[in-house]
């Protein structure tokens, strides 16, 4: 089943010599997710992610606990109805 979620993801993330955004990318190409990252903040990201089910889940579960160095505190979960909008997984 595909699914669509917006998520929020707070901590410590935009730290020097730690790509959050471009990691995140990585795991979500590499899982056959689509959809967009950006920074609203230092510490606060925001991502829509869309795929199957499964793959999705992983790159949530990977959000939770973030890049080495970094410090998830929050993960904020919207879902939404998919869309399918998305080609590939991109950084803003």
């Amino acid at each position: 089943m595909k699914v669509r979620l917006h998520i929020f993801i707070r901590g410590e993330l935009n730290l020097p010599g730690v790509p959050f955004r471009q990691i995140m990318r990585e795991v979500a190409r590499r899982n056959n997710v689509v959809g967009w990252v950006r920074f609203l903040s230092d510490d606060v990201a925001e991502a829509v992610l869309e795929g199957e089910e499964r793959d999705v889940d992983a790159v949530l579960r990977w959000a939770y606990a973030g890049p080495q160095g970094t410090k998830v505190r929050e993960v904020e979960i919207s879902r939404e109805e998919y869309r399918g909008e998305y080609k590939d997984f991109g950084v803003l």
